[in-house]
C-alpha cells in the first residue's frame, strides 16, 4: 500500500491483463456482526483486509467475540445474542458508517454502557433518524455532541414493540440495514415490523443485507420498499462457513478502466454478472457508455468499444458509490453526461457531489451540480483529435477528501489526450476498502518508457547514495534500483557457482548476470528465495563488486536487468553511472559527494557499531584508492552527468539531503 504523502501517476497509455478483487466492504462488515450474533463459531473467507473491517474486528473484539485472523480467513465466535461484558467500552469506528450505523443499532438493542466515535468526519455524518428510530422501539442513546451525529453514548434500553417503528429512508440505506440486522434480538415475543419514510434509496444495499440475513437464518418479509416484517421467535444461526464476494464497488474502476484504455482488455475476477451486490449494475452503465463486457460466474471480461465513450443520462440511484466513476469517466465521452438522484452522495465520507465537481474542473472540465444531481462535460480525448482541440486537459492535483472512491476514481485520468500527469494526494486513504488499489492498477496499466520518470543518484562509494534514494523512493512511492547490490549479488552468484571474479570468467558472469533473479523489498534483496542482504554488504563483497564492474560483457549483461527496473510509477536508481550510461535521459540526476574524511568517518562508525574492528586512516585510504580506481576505469568511470545536481552532504543530515532532492524533483513537476 502506498504510504505516500502523494502519488504521481505518468501519463498512461493503455491496459491489459487480469486483476483479482478484494472481498467486497458492504458483505465484508455485515457478515462480521451476524456472526458476531449467532451461537457458536464462523469461517468466514476472503474477507475484506481495509481499514473499514479493521474497526469492525476491533469492536467485536473489545465486546468478548473470539476473533481468529489467518490471512483473509476469520473465525468469529458469536455472542449468541448476549453480551459477555457489561463494563463501560468506548468505541472507536474510523469513518466506517458499515460499522458505526448496524454496530449502533445492535449494541442499543442488547444494552449496555457503550460509547461511539470516530474521526471527525464521521461526527459530521447523520444518524439522527437511526437513533430516532431505535428510540422508539425504548432505546437508551445519548448525543455526545451535536443533536443527530455521532458520538453517541449508549445505556440499558426498556424495550417495547407495541406499533411498527418507522424509519426515514431517503437519506442512507444503512440506517434500514441496521435496524434490519439488529431488531431480531428483539424480536423473541412478537413480530417486528419496519416502516420506511420517504423514497427507500440504495435499494440494492438492502438487497444485500436481506440476503445475508437469509443465509444466518432470519427470514425477512419484505412489502415492496415501505415495509419490513422480522418474524417473532426467529434467532440468529451461524452458517457454519460463508464466503465473501469481491467488492462490486472496486470493480467498477476496473471495468472502466477496460472500457478507457487500449490494449487487449481487462478481467477482473472475484465477482460477475450474478453477484448479489447492486453496484455490479454499473457494468449496464459502463455498457451504454461504449464498453463491449462479458461475464461469468466470478469474471468479468472488459473491452474497449465506443471511443470517445457516449455521454449518458442517468438516475443512479441503484448504484450510489460506484456511480462515482462515472463521473470521470464522462470526461471521455462524445458529450456531457448527467447522473441523478444521487443525493446520498452529500452525506458520505466526504460531499461527494462537491469533491467530483471541484477536483473534474482542476483537469479542465465544465461541470454543473445541483442538490441531487452533477453534469459533467467532457474533454478532447482520443482519435480523431483535432490540434486545435489539444491542450484542454490540466496537470492537477487531486484532493481526495480522505475519501477513498475519490482517489481511485480520478487515477482513471491519467489516461488523458494531453499526456499529462495526475497527482493524487494521500493515497493511503484506499486503505479504507482496497489497500493495494494502485498495485493492482499499475499491474495491468501500461505508458510509454520515457513517460515513466526516473531518478538517479550517483555519487562515490559510502557518499551515503543507497540511504538517500531508499528514503526518497520511499516519500514518492517508487520503485528501488540499488545497481551497487545488483553487482555484488552477481559477484556473489558468481562465486557460489564456482567461477573466479577474473577476465577470465567474464562470458560465463555475463551469461549468469542475464538471468539474474535478484529482486529488492525494502533493506531486503533477494537473490531468487536466498536473502543475501547481510551477505552482500560485507567490505569483502563490495570489493568483489568492483572486480566485476569492471569488465565490459557483465556491464552489458546487467543494462537490461537495470532498465527493466524502470516500471510504474517510477524509479529511484542509485549506483556510480545511472546517470550516464543506464538512463542518460533521467528527467532528475544528482551526484551526491562527501569528502573523503567525512566518509571514512561514516562508515568507521557503522564497522564499529557491527563489532568489526578498524581505523580511520585504513578506511579513508580504502576509500581514497577506491575513488581512484572507479574514476579512471575505461568502462563508464565514475563522474557526474554534465546535467547533474550537485549535492555535498558532507555537513547535511540525512533529512536535510533528501528535502533537497524533493525540493529539485517537485521543482520539475506541473503541479
Amino acid at each position: 500500500m502506498f504510504s505516500t504523502a502523494f502519488l504521481d501517476i505518468p501519463p498512461l497509455q493503455g491496459a491489459s491483463g487480469t486483476v483479482t478483487l478484494p472481498g467486497s466492504k458492504s458483505i465484508s462488515n455485515r457478515v462480521l456482526l451476524l456472526s458476531a450474533l449467532c451461537q457458536g463459531t464462523t469461517v468466514v473467507h476472503d474477507l475484506l483486509a481495509s481499514d473499514d473491517t479493521r474497526v469492525m474486528l476491533a469492536a467485536l473484539r473489545q465486546l468478548g467475540c473470539g476473533v481468529d485472523a489467518q490471512g483473509t480467513t476469520v473465525t468469529i465466535t458469536g455472542l449468541g445474542g448476549q453480551l459477555k461484558h457489561h463494563d463501560a467500552i468506548e468505541f472507536f469506528m474510523g469513518n466506517a458508517g458499515t460499522a458505526m450505523r448496524p454496530l449502533t443499532a445492535a449494541l442499543a438493542v442488547l444494552g449496555g454502557d457503550f460509547t461511539l466515535k470516530g474521526v471527525p468526519r464521521m461526527h459530521e455524518r447523520p444518524i439522527g433518524d437511526l437513533v430516532d428510530a431505535l428510540r422508539l422501539l425504548g432505546c437508551k442513546i445519548d448525543y455526545l455532541g451535536n443533536d443527530g451525529f455521532p458520538p453517541l453514548h449508549i445505556g440499558q434500553p426498556t424495550l417495547k414493540v407495541d406499533a411498527p417503528i418507522q424509519v426515514r429512508g431517503d437519506v442512507s440505506s444503512q440506517f434500514l440495514t441496521a435496524l434490519l440486522m439488529a431488531l431480531p434480538l428483539a424480536a423473541q415475543k412478537q413480530d417486528i415490523v419496519i416502516d420506511v419514510v420517504g423514497e427507500l434509496i440504495s435499494k440494492p444495499y438492502i438487497d444485500i443485507t436481506l440476503n445475508l440475513l437469509a443465509r444466518y437464518g432470519i427470514a425477512v418479509k419484505r412489502d415492496g420498499w415501505q415495509r419490513f416484517t422480522i418474524p417473532q421467535g426467529c434467532s440468529y444461526q451461524s452458517p457454519g462457513t460463508i464466503h465473501v464476494e469481491a467488492d462490486a464497488s472496486s470493480a467498477s474502476y476496473f471495468i472502466a478502466l477496460g472500457a478507457i484504455a487500449e490494449g487487449d482488455g481487462i478481467r477482473i475476477q472475484g465477482v460477475g454478472a450474478a453477484s448479489i451486490q447492486g453496484d455490479i449494475r454499473f457494468m449496464d452503465a459502463a455498457a451504454q457508455m461504449g464498453a463491449i463486457i462479458s461475464s461469468g460466474n466470478n469474471w468479468l471480461d472488459i473491452q474497449r468499444g465506443a471511443w470517445p465513450l457516449k455521454g449518458i443520462t442517468l438516475d443512479c440511484n441503484h448504484i450510489p458509490d460506484a456511480a462515482m466513476t462515472l463521473a470521470v469517466m464522462a470526461l471521455y465521452a462524445d458529450g456531457p453526461s448527467t447522473l441523478r438522484n444521487i443525493a446520498s452522495w452529500r452525506v458520505k465520507e466526504t460531499d461527494r457531489i462537491v469533491a467530483m465537481a471541484t477536483e473534474c474542473r482542476k483537469l479542465g472540465a465544465t461541470v454543473e451540480e445541483g442538490p441531487d444531481w452533477i453534469t459533467v462535460h467532457p474533454l478532447p480525448n482520443g482519435q480523431p483529435i483535432h490540434a486545435s482541440a489539444q491542450g484542454q486537459w490540466k496537470a492537477a492535483s487531486i484532493h481526495t477528501y480522505d475519501d477513498h472512491r475519490v482517489a481511485m476514481c480520478f487515477s482513471l485520468a491519467a489516461f488523458n489526450a494531453d499526456q499529462l500527469p495526475v497527482r493524487i494526494e494521500d493515497p493511503k486513504c484506499v486503505a479504507k476498502t482496497f489497500p493495494d488499489y494502485f498495485e493492482a492498477l499499475f499491474s495491468v496499466a501500461h505508458a510509454n518508457t520515457q513517460d515513466i520518470p526516473v531518478i538517479c543518484i550517483d555519487g562515490p562509494t559510502a557518499s551515503g547514495k543507497g540511504t538517500l534514494a531508499s528514503r526518497v523512493a520511499q516519500a514518492l512511492g517508487y520503485h528501488y534500483l540499488d545497481s551497487g547490490a545488483l553487482y555484488r549479488v552477481t559477484a556473489y552468484a558468481a562465486l557460489k557457482a564456482g567461477l573466479s571474479l577474473e577476465a577470465s570468467d567474464e562470458g560465463l558472469i555475463a551469461d549468469l548476470a542475464r538471468t539474474l533473479p535478484v529482486r529488492f523489498e525494502g533493506d531486503t534483496v533477494w537473490l531468487g528465495r536466498e536473502d543475501v542482504s547481510e551477505a552482500i554488504r560485507t567490505e569483502q563483497a563490495g570489493m568483489n563488486a568492483s572486480k566485476v564492474s569492471v569488465l565490459p560483457g557483465v556491464r552489458t549483461a546487467l543494462v537490461a536487468l537495470q532498465h527493466s527496473f524502470q516500471r510504474l510509477p517510477g524509479l529511484l536508481a542509485d549506483g556510480r553511472d545511472m546517470g550516464t550510461v543506464i538512463f542518460p535521459d533521467a528527467p532528475l540526476k544528482v551526484f551526491l559527494t562527501a569528502s573523503a574524511a567525512k566518509r571514512a568517518e561514516r562508515r568507521h562508525k557503522q564497522l564499529i557499531s557491527k563489532g568489526i574492528s578498524t581505523t580511520l586512516d585504513s578506511l579513508r585510504a580504502d576509500l581514497e584508492a577506491r575513488d581512484a580506481r572507479d574514476s579512471s576505469r575505461s568502462v563508464a568511470p565514475l563522474k557526474a552527468a554534465q546535467d547533474a545536481y550537485q549535492l555535498d552532504n558532507s555537513s547535511l543530515s540525512v533529512e536535510a539531503s533528501i528535502d533537497q532532492v524533493l525540493a529539485w524533483w517537485q521543482a520539475k513537476q506541473p503541479f
